[in-house]
C-alpha cells in the first residue's frame, strides 16, 4: 500500500480532482477576510555544546530565500533556494502529528511561553514532570547571532566536566537571567532590518540534542499576538511562531534538516496563510500535504545537493494555488515576475508609441471594470468607503481653510469641497486607485499662496491668471500622457517617497499645533476673581431692525425696560448691545475633554481592531466589528461630544452652496481683466504646477501600490493622468 502523501509520484492524477488536503485548505482559506498575511522572517538556531556551557547559535535565516552561516561562522551566504530532502518533510509531518500543537497561546515573555509549553507537554503525558526544569533551562539559554562573538570561558571553566552541569539544570533563576525580554543594541542597529518589510513577524525554529531525553520533544506554537521576545531573534521583529525540536544524541543532521524544512514551509506563501488561519493540528498537516503535492524530486545521482540554486527571476504564482486549492507544479499557471523596487508592472514600461501607454492601460483595465463596481458592495469595501469618506472630508476642510487664509477666500472650504467631489467622482468612475484621494496637498497649497501674493503685489487678477495657468497645465499633463512620461517614476527612491509623505504629515501637525496655541492669562489670580466681569451695554438708538424669516420688522423698544445686566451673550448681540469688560473674551479650557476624545477614539479603535482575535461572538461577527472599528469609534465619541454639549474645536462645514467670497461667482471669465501677454506668460508657472501635480499623483501611486500592500488590481497611470488633465481644465474654469 502506497503512503497517501506520495501517491502523486506513482499514480496519474486528474487535474480536476482535488486531494483531501487541498479540499481542507479550501475551507481554511475560503473565509479569507482580505487582510494580507504578514511577511514571515524565519530564524533557525541550533543548540551548541561547548564543554559545560550551552548556547543557541543562529545557523540560518529566511525572508523569502535561505541564507546560511558559512563554515567558520564569519559571514552569511548569498540568498538561495532551499533544497530539502523528502525524508525531512516526512519526518516533519510525523513531528506535527505526535508533538504538541498550541494555537493562539497568550504569551508576552519567553520564560512564560516556555513554561506553558513544557506544562502542556506534561499535561498531555508526552514528558515526565522531572524533565521540566532541565528543558526550561536549555530553552532559556542565551542566543548568539551572527553579529555577536562566541562565548569566552576561563581556564577553570574549560577544566570542568560536563557532569557538573547537572545541578545547573535545576537552577531556574540562572536560566531566567540568561535572556532579556527587550531588544538589544545589536538588534536595533542590525542593517539586515532594511531588507525586512515593516509589518513582518518572526518565526523562530530551535533544534538541538540533549543527553536527558529518550525521545524527541516537539512543539509548534502560534502566539495570539506577535510579541518581541528580546534576544531570541536577530532583528527586533515580533515573534508569532515557535517550533522547538529537542532530541537525544546521535541525530544532529536529521534535526537540522527537520528545522530547515519547517523554516522553508513558514516562508512559503500558502503554508504561511495556513499557519495563521489553522484551527487545529489537522489543518497544519493538510498544509504540509499540500506542500508535498507540489514538491519536485531530483534523482540523487544526477544532482549535487551542495550546489546552491540562485533565486529565480520568475516564481510560480501563489494566487493560482489559492484559487485552485491545489496546484500541480508546472500546471500552477502563469509565472509571476519579481518586480524591482518601483517596477510595479507594465504600467511603468516605456512603449515609445503615441498614446501607447494610455492604450495599454485601457486594455488592461477593461476586464476589471465591472468587478471594480460590484466589489464596492463587499462589507469590507463599505467600511473602507466610510473611512475614506471621512478622510476626504477632513482633508478638504483642513486644506480648504488653509487655502482660504492664503488667498483671501478667493478659494476656500466650499471650493475645496467641490473640487474634491468632482475629482473623486471622475477618478473612481474611470477606474482609478480607490486608496488615492485627489485633493489639495502641501505643495499645491504653497504654490497657491505664492501665486496670490505675486498677483496682489503686481496688481494682476488672481482668478483669471490662475485659470490660464490651469489651461496650460492641462495641456502639459496631456503631453506627459501621450509621451509615456510615467516611466520615470521607477527611478524615484524610497527617500523621495518618505519625504513626500512627511511633508503632508508636517502640514497637519503644524496646523494642529497652531490651534493649540492661545494666549494664556498668566497674571490670573484666584483671589481677584471678583475683578473679572463682562457687561452688556445698551445701544444708543431706541429703534433698530431685526430680520426674521426673510421679513424685516421694525420694533420699537424702551431701552430702560430691558434688563441689560441679566442678558445673555446671545441676546445681547441680538438686541444690538455691546459686550464690555475684561472677561468678555473668556475661552473655556477644553484641553482635557479634547484629550479624552482623541485618546478614547484611538484606544477604542485599537481595541476593536484586535477584537477579531478574541474568543467572543462568532467569527463573522468579530470580523464585522473589526472592519468597522474606526467608523464605530468615531461615531461613539462624536456622540459623546454632542452629549456633553461643550464647545470643543471642530471643523466648520459650509451650510450653503455658494462661493466663499460673496463678490465672485462660480464661473471665471478668461478675458478682460489682465493684459493679453499674461495669457502666454502663464505657461511658465504652469510648468511648476504640472511638475507638482504629476509628482504628487505618481508618488502617491507608488506608495499605495507597494508590493507589501498586496493590491490585486493594478494602477493605470497614463489613463488616470489623462483624466486628471480633464479635471484640471474644468476645475480651473469653475473655480
Amino acid at each position: 500500500t502506497l503512503h497517501p502523501v506520495v501517491h502523486l509520484w506513482y499514480c496519474s492524477k486528474n487535474e480536476a480532482e482535488m486531494s483531501p488536503a487541498a479540499e481542507r485548505l479550501r475551507h481554511i482559506l475560503g473565509d479569507d477576510d482580505g487582510t494580507p498575511t504578514p511577511t514571515i522572517f524565519t530564524e533557525m538556531d541550533t543548540l551548541q555544546h561547548d564543554g559545560s556551557e550551552l548556547e543557541w547559535k543562529e545557523s540560518a535565516r529566511w525572508v523569502k530565500f535561505e541564507e546560511k552561516v558559512e563554515e567558520g561562522g564569519e559571514r552569511w551566504s548569498k540568498p538561495h533556494v532551499s533544497t530539502l530532502t523528502l525524508h525531512s518533510l516526512f519526518e516533519l509531518r510525523t513531528c506535527l502529528q505526535t508533538g504538541s500543537i498550541m494555537l493562539d497561546l497568550e504569551g508576552y515573555s519567553l520564560p512564560q511561553i516556555v513554561e506553558e509549553i513544557v506544562d502542556g507537554q506534561i499535561a498531555d503525558g508526552l514528558i515526565t514532570p522531572d524533565l521540566k526544569e532541565k528543558i526550561i533551562f536549555v530553552l532559556l539559554r542565551k542566543h548568539r547571532h551572527q553579529t555577536k562573538k562566541p562565548i569566552h570561558r576561563s581556564l577553570a571553566d574549560i577544566g570542568k566536566s560536563s557532569n557538573t552541569t547537572s545541578s545547573e539544570y535545576n537552577t531556574q533563576s540562572r536560566s531566567m537571567n540568561d535572556i532579556s525580554d527587550t531588544p538589544s543594541t545589536d538588534q536595533l542597529k542590525n542593517k539586515f532590518m532594511k531588507k525586512i518589510p515593516r509589518d513582518a513577524e518572526a518565526s523562530n525554529v530551535l533544534v538541538g540534542e540533549v543527553d536527558f531525553l529518550e525521545r524527541p520533544f516537539v512543539s509548534f506554537v502560534r502566539l495570539a499576538q506577535a510579541t518581541t521576545l528580546g534576544g531570541l531573534t536577530e532583528v527586533p521583529v515580533p515573534t508569532r511562531f515557535l517550533f522547538i525540536l529537542l532530541g537525544p544524541h546521535g541525530k544532529t543532521k536529521s534535526y537540522n534538516e527537520i528545522g530547515r524544512a519547517i523554516a522553508t514551509l513558514m516562508v512559503d506563501d500558502l503554508f504561511s496563510d495556513v499557519a495563521y488561519k489553522a484551527r487545529d493540528r489537522e489543518d497544519l498537516i493538510a498544509g504540509v500535504d499540500e506542500f508535498l503535492d507540489e514538491v519536485i524530486v531530483l534523482p540523487p545521482g544526477e544532482w549535487d545537493p551542495k550546489i546552491r540554486i540562485e533565486p529565480p527571476k520568475k516564481v510560480p504564482s501563489a494566487e493560482m494555488r489559492h484559487m485552485n486549492g491545489s496546484a500541480s507544479g508546472a500546471a500552477a499557471g502563469e509565472d509571476e515576475e519579481i518586480p524591482a523596487p518601483h517596477e510595479l508592472g507594465e504600467e511603468l514600461k516605456f512603449t515609445g508609441r503615441f498614446c501607447g501607454g494610455l492604450w495599454l492601460d485601457i486594455k488592461r483595465k477593461i476586464p476589471w471594470y465591472c468587478s471594480d463596481i460590484y466589489d464596492g458592495f463587499h462589507i469590507q469595501s463599505i467600511s473602507a468607503v466610510l473611512f475614506i469618506y471621512l478622510g476626504c472630508i477632513t482633508n478638504a476642510i483642513t486644506f480648504g481653510g488653509l487655502l482660504g487664509d492664503a488667498t483671501d477666500n478667493y478659494q476656500g472650504v466650499m471650493e475645496s469641497f467641490l473640487g474634491t467631489a468632482l475629482a473623486g467622482t471622475v477618478f473612481c468612475l474611470f477606474g482609478g486607485q480607490p486608496l488615492i484621494i485627489l485633493s489639495s496637498t502641501g505643495p499645491i497649497l504653497i504654490f497657491e499662496k505664492l501665486l496670490y501674493d505675486f498677483s496682489k503685489s503686481n496688481k494682476v487678477d488672481y482668478m483669471e491668471l490662475r485659470l490660464w495657468i490651469g489651461l496650460h497645465s492641462c495641456l502639459q499633463c496631456f503631453l506627459l500622457v501621450v509621451s509615456d512620461a510615467s516611466y520615470i517614476i521607477k527611478y524615484m527612491t524610497r527617500f523621495t517617497e518618505e519625504g513626500f509623505s512627511s511633508l503632508i504629515s508636517f502640514i497637519f501637525i503644524s496646523d494642529a499645533l497652531k490651534k493649540l496655541y492661545y494666549p494664556i492669562n498668566r497674571g490670573f489670580k484666584p483671589d481677584s476673581i471678583t475683578a473679572y466681569k463682562c457687561d452688556c451695554m445698551a445701544p444708543d438708538q431706541g429703534e433698530f431692525f431685526v430680520e426674521i424669516r426673510d421679513c424685516v420688522f421694525v420694533m420699537t423698544f424702551n431701552l430702560t425696560d430691558l434688563d441689560w445686566g441679566q442678558m445673555s451673550k446671545k441676546d445681547c448681540a441680538k438686541y444690538g448691545g455691546a459686550l464690555v469688560g475684561n472677561a468678555c473674551k473668556y475661552v473655556p479650557d477644553l484641553a482635557l475633554m479634547s484629550f479624552i476624545l482623541f485618546f478614547g477614539t484611538y484606544s477604542m479603535t485599537v481595541s476593536l481592531k484586535k477584537f477579531k482575535f478574541s474568543r467572543y461572538f462568532p467569527t463573522k461577527m468579530r470580523k464585522l466589528i473589526s472592519d468597522f472599528a474606526i467608523f464605530m469609534s468615531i461615531l461613539t465619541f462624536v456622540g459623546l461630544d454632542m452629549l456633553m454639549n461643550l464647545d470643543t474645536p471642530k471643523l466648520i462645514v459650509p451650510t450653503e452652496f455658494k462661493p466663499t467670497r460673496s463678490d465672485r461667482g462660480w464661473l471665471v471669465m478668461p478675458f478682460g481683466k489682465n493684459p493679453w501677454w499674461w495669457y502666454v506668460a502663464s505657461a511658465v508657472p504652469a510648468v511648476l504646477v504640472t511638475i507638482l501635480i504629476f509628482m504628487d499623483q505618481q508618488i502617491s501611486a507608488v506608495i499605495v501600490n507597494r508590493k507589501e500592500n498586496k493590491l490585486k488590481v493594478f494602477y493605470t497611470r497614463k489613463m488616470i493622468t489623462y483624466i486628471y488633465c480633464i479635471y484640471i481644465y474644468t476645475h480651473k474654469q469653475t473655480n
